[in-house]
């Protein structure tokens, strides 16, 4: 499946990428890795290592994670209701298959792909039923908010 949500045009103010925004992700992902996984805003939390589109570097994210009916992770890139989709969302498109993911103590690399049409639609609703607030964050932009299933790579098992 192809990562192909764009921009809008109104939304939320986008989460900072400022020293504090940093530093807060830095200490989440800490605790996260500390505590082998947990909770983070009433949902499930998990490390998420992705390679910059253009950098080529390694970058780490705090995100929340909903379960899939296969026994993948589904993540949307919320951005908190912002109009543009978060830096990870791109980096996930350019290398979908150099992602990796830490929750529960151990280390797992995944491929991600984005959902899309009924498969997606079904998601959503699971998703917002076990957290509303990414109801609330749709509501704010007018690009549909990506949902992102992560699967374990070949020979990597799932939970």
């Amino acid at each position: 499946m192809s990562f192909d949500t764009r921009s809008g045009t109104r939304g939320a103010r986008q989460p900072s990428s400022g020293w504090a925004f940093r530093w807060f992700n830095k200490m989440m992902a800490k605790r996260i890795r500390r505590k082998g996984g947990g909770k983070f805003q009433g949902f499930n939390a998990l490390v998420l290592t992705t390679v910059g589109a253009k950098s080529g570097l390694e970058r780490t994210n705090p995100v929340g994670w909903f379960p899939g009916k296969d026994g993948s992770w589904l993540i949307v890139a919320s951005a908190a209701g912002a109009a543009g989709n978060p830096a990870w969302y791109y980096n996930l498109a350019a290398h979908p298959d150099k992602v990796q993911i830490e929750f529960d103590g151990r280390k797992m690399a995944v491929v991600a792909e984005q959902l899309h049409g009924v498969e997606r639609a079904d998601a959503w609703q699971r998703i917002i039923a076990a957290a509303p607030r990414f109801g609330q964050y749709q509501v704010k932009t007018d690009r549909e908010l990506p949902i992102i299933r992560l699967v374990p790579r070949s020979g990597q098992d799932a939970v």
